[in-house]
This record gives C-alpha cells, sequence and structure tokens, in this order.
C-alpha cells in the first residue's frame, strides 16, 4: 500500500483539531461543485441556444444557395440543373425571385421581401413545423397563395380567418424591372393574393418574408428566364463543405456558392464567441474558488507540523511527506468535482425531460439544453488539471519552507 495516499485519506476523513479547517475544506469543495456544476449546465444551455438557432436560420434558409457572381439576377439556363441534382447529397432544389416590395392592407403600407420559389421549397424549409397557423400551401384550387411571417402580417393588421370559406387578402405592389417614372404610367404591378398561413422561423423572417410560388413572382416582375438564386436542399448525412465544392465546379466561377453557415456567419460566430467567454469566465471562478483549497492545506501543514517531524524521524523523505498533502488537496478536489458533475447533469438532464424552465415569451416551450461528450471531456479536462496545479504548487511552497 502507498503510505503517502493511506496517511492522506486518514487526513481527509479524519475530524480536525480546529473547527476552521473543517469548514475551510468544505468550503472548498463546495465551491468547485458549484464551479463544476455552473460550467456543466452553463455550456450545456449554450449548446441548445446554438441548436437552436441553427434550427431557426437553417431550415428557412436552403443548405446551399447558388446566385450570380456579378449580378442581381441570371439566367437559369446558365446551370446545369441535371448536374446540380445529380450531385450526391443533393436531395431537392428549388428556383427562386427576390426582391424588396410594398405591400398593402386596408390603410396600412409596409416594405417587405418577396420570395418567390417553388412549391418544392415547402418541404425543403420544413414549413409545416414552423406555422402559427394556415396551411401550409402555395395553391388553393390553383389560385396562388402567400405565406407571411407572423410579425409581418401583424404589422398590415392581417389575420387568418378560422372559416375556409373567408380569406385574408393582401395587395402587392411590386416594381417593374424595366419600368420608368412617366406621367400616368404606374412603374408597380399591383396584385391582390391571399394569404394561406403565418410562419414562425426567426426576427428577420418573421418580420419582412412573404412567400409567394414562383410563377407568380415571375409575372409580377416580369422576370422571364431570369431567377435570383437556385436553393439547394442537402441531406443532413453528407458534408455540407463537400458538396458547396462539387456544386462550385458544376456552375463554375461565374457563380457565388454559399452555405447556411457562410451566410449566417456573424450569428453562429457571436454564438460561439459567446460560449468561450463564459467558459472562460467559469474557469476563472474555478481557479477563485480553489483559493479555499490553498488555506485547506497550509491550515492542515501547520495542524500536522508534528507529525511531520515524527515521520522524518521514521525516515520518510520530503517526497513522501510532499505526497501526502498533495493527494489529500486531490481528495479535496475529485469530490468537488464529482459532486459538481453530478449536480450539473442532474440539473441538465432535468430540464431536458421535464422542462422545469421554460422560455421566456415562448409559451408552451422549454429552455433548450443539450449535452456532449466534447463538453464532458473539456469540462473535466479542465477542471482535473487545474485542481492538478492548485494541489501542486502550494504543497511544493510548504514543503520549501519547511526545510
Amino acid at each position: 500500500m502507498n503510505v503517502a495516499r493511506f496517511i492522506a485519506r486518514r487526513y481527509f476523513k479524519a475530524k480536525k483539531s480546529r473547527n476552521v479547517i473543517n469548514l475551510i475544506t468544505m468550503i472548498s469543495v463546495v465551491g468547485i461543485a458549484i464551479s463544476t456544476a455552473a460550467l456543466v449546465i452553463l455550456l450545456s444551455a449554450f449548446n441548445g441556444i446554438e441548436q437552436m438557432v441553427i434550427k431557426l436560420y437553417s431550415d428557412f434558409d436552403p443548405s446551399i444557395s447558388i446566385r450570380s457572381a456579378k449580378a442581381k439576377t441570371f439566367n437559369q439556363g446558365f446551370i446545369d440543373l441535371e448536374k446540380i441534382k445529380a450531385v450526391e447529397g443533393v436531395q431537392n432544389t428549388s428556383r427562386a425571385i427576390e426582391e424588396v416590395i410594398i405591400l398593402k392592407h386596408e390603410d396600412k403600407w409596409v416594405h417587405a421581401e418577396m420570395v418567390g420559389v417553388d412549391t418544392s421549397f415547402l418541404t425543403m424549409s420544413k414549413m409545416k413545423d414552423h406555422l402559427v397557423d394556415g396551411i401550409p400551401t402555395l395553391y388553393i384550387n390553383n389560385k396562388p397563395q402567400a405565406i407571411f411571417g407572423a410579425y409581418l402580417l401583424d404589422k398590415l393588421g392581417g389575420y387568418i380567418p378560422m372559416s375556409d370559406h373567408i380569406q385574408e387578402q393582401i395587395t402587392f405592389n411590386v416594381p417593374l424591372r424595366e419600368a420608368k417614372l412617366r406621367p400616368g404610367k404606374n412603374p408597380l404591378n399591383v396584385r391582390v393574393v391571399s394569404v394561406s398561413s403565418r410562419m414562425n422561423f426567426n426576427r428577420e423572417v418573421n418580420a419582412e418574408k412573404a412567400v409567394i410560388p414562383y410563377e407568380l413572382a415571375n409575372e409580377l416582375l416580369e422576370y422571364g428566364e431570369d431567377i435570383t438564386a437556385m436553393y439547394v436542399d442537402v441531406n443532413d448525412d453528407y458534408n455540407l463543405n463537400s458538396v458547396k465544392k462539387e456544386i462550385q465546379n458544376v456552375v463554375g466561377d461565374d457563380f457565388e456558392v454559399k452555405t447556411n453557415f457562410e451566410k449566417n456567419e456573424l450569428i453562429f460566430k457571436t454564438s460561439q464567441s459567446e460560449r468561450l467567454i463564459v467558459y472562460f469566465i467559469l474557469v476563472f471562478i474555478f481557479i477563485l474558488a480553489s483559493f479555499n483549497l490553498i488555506a485547506s492545506i497550509a491550515m492542515l501543514f501547520v495542524e500536522k507540523k508534528s507529525d511531520i517531524t515524527t515521520l522524518y524521524g521514521l525516515g520518510a523523505t520530503k517526497s513522501t511527506i510532499f505526497n501526502i498533502f498533495f493527494f489529500e488537496g486531490l481528495m479535496i478536489v475529485g469530490r468537488g468535482i464529482v459532486f459538481g458533475l453530478i449536480i450539473g447533469y442532474f440539473v441538465t438532464f432535468s430540464q431536458i425531460y421535464l422542462g422545469l424552465v421554460a422560455m421566456p415569451s415562448a409559451p408552451g416551450e422549454s429552455f433548450p439544453m443539450v449535452t456532449t461528450w466534447s463538453d464532458a471531456f473539456m469540462i473535466i479536462s479542465s477542471v482535473t488539471v487545474l485542481g492538478l496545479i492548485v494541489s501542486y504548487f502550494p504543497t511544493k511552497v510548504l514543503i520549501r519552507r519547511h526545510e
């Protein structure tokens, strides 16, 4: 049996002669446990928020979008759609026409972004999962319909009637590409379009977007064969960047191919930066909590000075004495880490499965939390390394001063 570990274990379990040492040791364990639990809970919360942001932005925005590198629009005949569909991982495509327009309902005027798409876009964007009310369709009885962002329709004072026999209608005022301001000539194409449903994705989509059939958008803008973009949906099992490179090779350098992550790069990078900042703040708090451990080891060392002298007399080396107090520190840190991990993952899984905390301003939805093995490894590694450092250096200093 290792003598140093045996004595350290006895010191750890035995009641100290001074109650203050017991108190400081308990505070050390509690501080380390709380810091470790906070790391688990907050990193899991950031994972949940990140997944929610990805879902909100990735569902509406296509996996990959193809646009002209030189102009706002391009002739759809310039790209080989069949070759794009043949790229491994591509499961759906949709033509898209995007334009800023003016919407009118009764006495309210609102500018918005009209997005004309093929019906396949409804599947690509998982539209059914993001509806507030209404029917997820672009046609009813062969008549074109519009799907509005929830807040955009609210700004217009519109609503989705409960009866299937009544439909809300919004006036679209669409600028013509070649139109010029002349007396007696309207530079806008005006069309009254029925509303089939309201969608809820993210703030930008909810406040600005109105989705209509591609054919109607083409007719209103008089684009002919021109489109603004080609949307490509990629299977989740395939690497998005690899598929992007293959599509770029197909369409050539005249076109810009972007993934949804590149389009919303700032949002995702901000989320990751915030997560990293929180991690470092909590590690710093862990270090502060460990100062109690230093005090506990120092006071125990002072209390056991007579024991140390006896051990030296029995032939113990300086390394043996060091190991006793080093292992004592590790046991305090270890207890704190174990308790912290148990508390942290208990709270996290309780939230995941029971939904104890609701999302603010989202009734019925629980705050998202996601655990990962990489986070668990990072947390255990971080607190273990810090525990080793905090136990090693104070003990080393105390041994040197006792010489």
